[in-house]
């Protein structure tokens, strides 16, 4: 069986590679947006569960390794900001959960990262379309904004990094109903991963 606290991360990293498009890994000028990435070697846990878990919309993903089944191998997907004031809209991009075995899904649409709050939220139809908190971060008040401006394209970034998001509490076994697997298939406190925010803007002259 699998270990709980790597199911939802497996999930995460192989079937973002499986059910989405290629993507740049670079932010474009101008661009603000949020990068996830899952820890290493937790990919191939998702072989024996069944479930596949890609990205719709706007959000695009990438590979670090040689596959996604490489022991070390990590996913980074890329979910554009469509607006930069707190908290953190990502409107027109949504995760999918999809359980193969049985053709069930779950979307968790538009995600909004409240670092306020140490939370993100996402509209589920599958659960009455509410919007719920799904996941948390865990270490949102040790986050500090980082700040640069490029002279050549007038450009300021400003970063907030490492955030370690987890499944929030209750969201496990929603998941676990929805897609029809064991009660615990995914466990309460499932590590999800880390994200970055990066927001741009033109500094005028």
């Amino acid at each position: 069986m699998l270990k709980r606290t790597k199911v939802l991360a497996g999930i995460s990293a192989l079937a973002l590679f499986l059910g989405s498009q290629s993507a740049t890994a670079d932010v474009q000028p101008g661009q603000s947006i949020t990068h996830m990435k899952t820890a290493p070697g937790l990919a191939s846990a998702l072989e024996s569960a069944g479930v596949v878990f890609f990205v719709q919309g706007g959000a695009t993903l990438g590979l670090i390794g040689d596959s996604v089944a490489a022991e070390n191998s990590q996913i980074v997907f890329h979910i554009p900001i469509t607006s930069t004031k707190s908290p953190v809209k990502h409107q027109g991009s949504n995760i999918v959960f999809f359980n193969t075995n049985n053709n069930s899904q779950v979307q968790l649409r538009n995600p909004v990262i409240d670092l306020d709050k140490g939370i993100v939220t996402a509209t589920v139809p599958q659960a009455s379309n509410q919007t719920i908190t799904v996941l948390t971060v865990t270490n949102a008040a040790a986050i500090k904004a980082k700040s640069s401006t490029d002279k050549r394209t007038q450009i300021r970034s400003t970063t907030y990094a490492g955030a370690t998001l987890s499944l929030a509490p209750g969201v496990a076994a929603t998941l676990n109903s929805l897609l029809g697997l064991p009660a615990n298939a995914i466990s309460e406190t499932a590590a999800f991963g880390s994200a970055d925010l990066t927001f741009k803007k033109i500094v005028k002259k």
